[in-house]
């Protein structure tokens, strides 16, 4: 693999018709364990160097959804892999942007390779965690919803095996 640069700048980004704000899209990107059948998330820090996300970013007009999702993946988190159904959308404010309501749409990602290097490695850590452990340490109320809602889509599929 070639070297990997993070897409930077506004100028292709999407914005919502009902609240103007940026379409954020993002993924959770997860494992199972073999041992156990246990999900294991990764989640990465902020660009400041601290707490416990997912990687999300602006959806840009040459990509779709599920694109944008592993795009994201690489570009913040460092990992390939395939996503699946989106898990839905929030709307949610801005932390930046105060008077900004983004949009946010999360996809399930299924980790399949995890990067030496990737595009934002100095600037953000990743973490495996358990599903526990990110519910009680992720600040954004949406992430955590959208982690309920594929640890219920995860515990459906294994009933069904």
């Amino acid at each position: 693999m070639g070297v990997l640069v993070a897409r930077q700048g506004r100028e292709l980004q999407r914005y919502s018709q009902s609240t103007g704000g940026r379409i954020v899209v993002g993924c959770i990107p997860y494992r199972v364990r073999p041992c156990d059948g246990e999900l294991e998330v990764l989640v990465i820090t902020s660009q400041k160097g601290h707490g416990m996300m997912f990687p999300k970013g602006g959806w840009e007009v040459d990509e779709s959804m599920d694109e944008a999702a592993r795009r994201e993946a690489i570009e913040e988190a460092g990992v390939l892999g395939d996503t699946e159904p989106v898990l839905g959308f929030w709307h949610y404010k801005s932390r930046r942007y105060v008077d900004q309501t983004y949009e946010g749409f999360m996809f399930p990602l299924r980790v399949a390779d995890e990067l030496h290097q990737w595009p934002e490695m100095a600037s953000r850590k990743r973490t495996w965690a358990t599903v526990q452990q990110v519910m009680d340490g992720c600040p954004h109320w949406w992430m955590r919803e959208a982690l309920e809602r594929l640890v219920a889509r995860h515990a459906v599929l294994q009933s069904a095996l």
